[in-house]
């Protein structure tokens, strides 16, 4: 390993910064337009996941790697979701040792509409705010992140 730091150029540090600060914007954007029907950002990627897995059911261990957020956070964020009725565990019927998450009919109602909210959300402050080839370059640069930091990643709904 080198003795010296590769120190960022001025325009890496312009670029950085401006992801950094984007990123932090978009996802308080995100989150406040889903505060009016109270309900947080990571409680709505979880429904949202969840109702993208197959049989709309699956184990909270596989569900907080596929959403990367710990294990803690994930149990913590169903509680929550349990106990409007949105989700319900249940021992898995694999083996019985692991615990599974499913989603509920009340959960899908409710899905249906936070679910126009956030697409909608996400267009504005997102999709609608670049060219498509921004867009696409975005995502494309994200995945080769997400790649070569998570290779064995499980994209829910589409690799299912």
């Amino acid at each position: 390993m080198s003795e010296e730091t590769a120190w960022l150029s001025a325009r890496e540090q312009e670029h950085w910064r401006a992801y950094l600060r984007g990123s932090r914007l978009l996802e308080r954007a995100l989150a406040d337009d889903l505060s009016p029907l109270n309900i947080q950002l990571t409680e709505y990627e979880l429904l949202s996941m969840l109702s993208e897995s197959p049989d709309q059911r699956t184990r909270m261990s596989r569900l907080a790697d596929d959403i990367i957020q710990s294990r803690s956070r994930v149990t913590h964020t169903a509680s929550r979701l349990e106990k409007r009725g949105w989700v319900e565990r249940c021992r898995s019927s694999d083996d019985g040792r692991g615990v599974e998450i499913s989603l509920t009919d009340a959960g899908r109602e409710a899905l249906a509409e936070l679910s126009r909210v956030h697409v909608e959300s996400v267009r504005r402050h997102l999709v609608d705010a670049l060219t498509p080839e921004q867009f696409e370059a975005l995502g494309v640069a994200m995945a080769v992140l997400r790649d070569g930091m998570a290779p064995t990643h499980h994209e829910i709904g589409l690799d299912d």
